[in-house]
């Protein structure tokens, strides 16, 4: 019989604790805010989205998968120029409104390397 209220007593604890940690896992997830994939090749951007949400941090994780060097550009940050095949990752705080994007290679956003992320 002891060892059944044993048992019984660790699988009250564990389930305890879930119910503790689940609203703090939930809680962090919802801190980090949001994460943009951006895919730079010539002469074009393709993000995995250009909305976002809700004011806050977006972390943006831009590839190069063109053939010559591109950055990338919002709100006042810019990331390194990146050669063919490299990423960098950028965490920008975005308020409410329309934030355009672009790269500063000479010529490259005339050629079409630019475009507007909304936060909602």
């Amino acid at each position: 019989m002891r060892f059944s209220m044993r048992i019984a007593a660790l699988a009250a604890s564990v389930a305890a604790l879930v119910m503790v940690a689940t609203p703090a896992l939930a809680a962090r997830s919802h801190a980090t805010g949001k994460a943009i994939t951006v895919t730079a090749s010539e002469f074009k951007f393709k993000l995995s989205t250009t909305t976002v949400s809700a004011p806050g941090a977006v972390t943006f994780t831009v590839v190069n998968k063109g053939k010559i060097p591109h950055d990338f550009k919002i709100a006042g940050h810019k990331t390194p120029l990146l050669k063919p095949g490299k990423s960098a990752k950028m965490t920008v705080t975005l308020k409410k409104g329309k934030f355009p994007y672009l790269c500063t290679v000479a010529g490259h956003a005339a050629l079409g390397m630019k475009g507007t992320v909304t936060v909602k």
